[in-house]
């Protein structure tokens, strides 16, 4: 999809070039040229058919994402997270999630709207919303407005692009029939959103550059800068709005360049001039839809001011800033000849010790030192409590803990002191076993084994080691090896616990613990009293950059095995989707899955027109629009990710694809060149037309004299066989009504995997 002077309907005329003439303004194209004669005046009026065509879309697109929203009047699939947070905004609790919260903002915004106060949180797929009060049809009705709009939006893309109304209405009915958009705009999830503006990128995009000799003009730093908050809404709901960015970026330094070609009719433009243009997009497009971004995160932090479930995430001094933390109210010294429990942040285990051996020899024949195991136990128990003694073990009470004390552990119910030491952990070979020693090993031919460094995160010289607040790592002193744990739970000789060992990698977040209570210290204790402490306070930019990397690195563990996952090379060709909602009794099912029938077309067609763009190339050596390529753009980056992947991902590149049908029926069916645009033997005898009016060339113009008739009728056809795909699996988008054995079985065309299906 395109601008006019790249698009597919001019590659009919062999050895046509995408040659560029340029005033003071810009560059523009020898195909923008108006003929004088034998065209009619274009007047508003000359449109009409285009607005009616638009109006109608616009309608039927509300219609299919609105009708039967209240069904079904319970949680559904992905609700549990989104409504949940929508929850959270409107009690002002913390949370975290993976994406940017501008589409979750949007939810609290629908939600503060009418009135919700927050109470339920979305805990179970299934749970009723009838009966706990949720005002969810308004919930829902916000992606379904975007998702209708998105409709609007395909057609406007095409109008804009200057296609013929066939087109326009091709791709954006292949939009308006896609059970997939529907189903993924009709629940409250995020993909609406960002299918919307998505969408929008590129109609701005499409509006600024055909503006492009108006340049710096009103309008055209109008539709820069709302090109650039499309962006910032793409980016601000899901990560994957990263490729929206590529798409208009390499449009952007494309265009760059040619202000730069020196075969430009009239020179490039001075380096001055070219800065100038540099810098504005810079800022439209770059500059302020960051600002934007931070924005969003701003506002996030300025609801959520409350403790909530999200503090485990983030560092003690973050927590801090939230008011009723834990920290603030649990935190106490730490003293030397404490019991404390220490806890793993990431895998939630207790350090715990037991009186068993490691076995002589492991699974790989490695030999071990038949120790005393040391584990990680997930739940509360006396072999958790772990006494913190000084280096010198001078028996001094009352003396505080610092960051970087040298200190042993001893475990009390077996009485003796942890040790690691250069013999293999079970798992890992490259890492270091922990076990424990007695006392009289651990004071004489062994101590040095037995000292461990307090390394509180981020934490500074002479700080108190707290409980609960300190986030720290141990480190063996000797060998710097840091003490870490995972999931993979040891044999039956380790009694399925968690192994625990020295990990010479001592920088990853994995190597973190938290000393969870000091059992101790008596409830009543003097220490556990504290007066009431407001909440501190942070820098915006500091909190910022640490929900970043916190988001960005839980991202990336989403890489565990899902039963409705699926691969790229899957989505094109519909092979599978993703079980929504399923109510027995009624045999009801949503089934997330897009149209088979427009899905297949338009894959189908985007083979064709990579032929189609290969041959282009070859054959007349001509530049690439850009904006020819947001399917790749969308599609090709998620093969280079390891996490977990839906179909739902694939939507804005299905949107692409449409774009491309449209693009596709205008070439093969309107094959006849325009009268504005210059012939074979004009172009190879290199000559030039008078210079007529600046501006985009509109359909009509274009295609003045020529028969629509076949195009119309590919556009029907096409529309005809959507529609019927639509309709037939309309049940599993909508919900209802529930089908039979026979109903369901007729509906498993590629073996989807269908419920009630026996």
């Amino acid at each position: 999809m395109s601008a006019p002077q790249g698009s597919l309907r001019q590659r009919n005329v062999p050895g046509s070039s995408k040659k560029k003439n340029a005033g003071p303004a810009g560059s523009d194209s020898e195909l923008d040229t108006v003929p004088k004669v034998n065209k009619q005046p274009v007047g508003p009026g000359s449109e009409l058919d285009y607005k009616i065509a638009f109006a109608v879309i616009t309608v039927l697109a509300f219609i299919s994402r609105f009708w039967g929203i209240s069904h079904p009047n319970e949680v559904v699939f992905d609700e549990v997270h989104f409504g949940k947070f929508a929850s959270y905004y409107l009690e002002r609790t913390y949370f975290f999630d993976v994406h940017p919260p501008f589409g979750k903002l949007l939810f609290a915004l629908m939600g503060w709207l009418v009135g919700y106060d927050g109470h339920f949180h979305f805990e179970n797929i299934g749970d009723s919303y009838i009966a706990n009060k949720v005002p969810y049809v308004a919930f829902r009705a916000m992606p379904a407005l975007l998702g209708s709009l998105t409709v609007s939006v395909t057609y406007l893309i095409m109008w804009e692009s200057g296609y013929s109304l066939p087109a326009c209405i091709v791709a954006a009915g292949l939009v308006l029939l896609d059970n997939a958009h529907i189903g993924q705009t009709r629940l409250i999830l995020l993909d609406a959103t960002l299918v919307f503006a998505m969408a929008c990128s590129l109609l701005c995009y499409i509006k600024f550059y055909k503006l492009r000799h108006e340049p710096f003009s009103r309008k055209w730093w109008k539709w820069l800068i709302l090109t650039g908050f499309a962006l910032s809404c793409d980016i601000s709901t899901k990560y994957v709005g990263l490729f929206a960015f590529v798409t208009i970026g390499s449009a952007v330094i494309i265009d760059l360049w040619d202000l730069l070609d020196i075969r430009r009719p009239g020179g490039a433009l001075s380096l001055r001039e070219f800065g100038y243009h540099f810098a504005a997009r810079a800022v439209g497009l770059i500059i302020i839809p960051f600002l934007f971004y931070l924005f969003w995160f701003q506002v996030h932090f300025a609801i959520l001011t409350r403790s909530g479930p999200g503090d485990d995430f983030m560092t003690p001094e973050f927590q801090e800033t939230l008011s009723d933390n834990v920290m603030l109210a649990n935190s106490i010294n730490i003293d030397y000849y404490d019991t404390i429990t220490i806890r793993h942040k990431e895998t939630k285990a207790f350090l715990h010790s037991h009186d068993a051996k490691y076995p002589l020899r492991y699974d790989d024949g490695r030999v071990s030192s038949q120790g005393q195991q040391v584990t990680g136990y997930p739940y509360n128990d006396t072999n958790n409590y772990w006494q913190i003694l000084p280096a010198n073990d001078d028996h001094q009470l009352g003396h505080h803990v610092k960051n970087h004390d040298l200190v042993r552990l001893r475990h009390l119910v077996t009485d003796t002191v942890l040790l690691s030491h250069d013999v293999a952990s079970p798992y890992y070979p490259t890492n270091q076993e922990f076990t424990t020693v007695s006392l009289t090993d651990a004071f004489g031919t062994r101590a040095a084994e037995t000292l461990f460094e307090v390394r509180i995160e981020h934490g500074k010289a002479n700080q108190d080691f707290k409980s609960v607040s300190s986030h720290f790592k141990f480190i063996h002193n000797p060998s710097k090896v840091a003490m870490w744990t995972h999931t993979k739970p040891l044999p039956e000789w380790g009694h399925k616990q968690q192994e625990i060992n020295g990990n010479k990698q001592i920088a990853p977040s994995s190597n973190v613990w938290i000393v969870e209570d000091v059992p101790s210290v008596p409830e009543d204790s003097p220490r556990r009293q504290r007066e009431e402490r407001q909440a501190k306070t942070l820098p915006f930019l500091r909190k910022w950059f640490e929900l970043q990397r916190s988001m960005f690195w839980h991202n990336n563990q989403l890489t565990s095995s899902h039963p409705y996952a699926s691969q790229p090379y899957q989505w094109p060709f519909l092979l599978r989707g993703v079980s929504f909602w399923t109510q027995n009794d009624t045999r009801q099912q949503i089934y997330f899955l897009g149209n088979p029938v427009g899905w297949w077309i338009a894959s189908s067609l985007i083979a064709v027109y990579a032929g189609i763009i290969g041959a282009d190339q070859v054959s007349l050596r001509r530049g690439v629009d850009a904006l020819d390529h947001p399917w790749a753009t969308h599609y090709f980056p998620f093969y280079l990710m390891g996490r977990q992947l839906f179909l739902h991902h694939y939507l804005p590149a299905h949107l692409a694809s449409c774009l491309i049908v449209g693009a596709l029926l205008e070439f093969v069916f309107n094959a006849e060149p325009s009268a504005e645009e210059p012939s074979y033997h004009e172009i190879r005898a290199d000559k030039k037309r008078a210079p007529g009016p600046r501006h985009h060339v509109t359909a009509r113009e274009r295609f003045a004299g020529q028969s629509m008739v076949p195009a119309w009728i590919a556009c029907i056809v096409i529309l005809a066989l959507a529609f019927a795909g639509w309709y037939f699996f309309l049940p599993l988008t909508y919900g209802k009504p529930g089908l039979t054995v026979e109903q369901v079985l007729r509906r498993k065309w590629l073996g989807y995997d269908l419920h009630f299906a026996k």
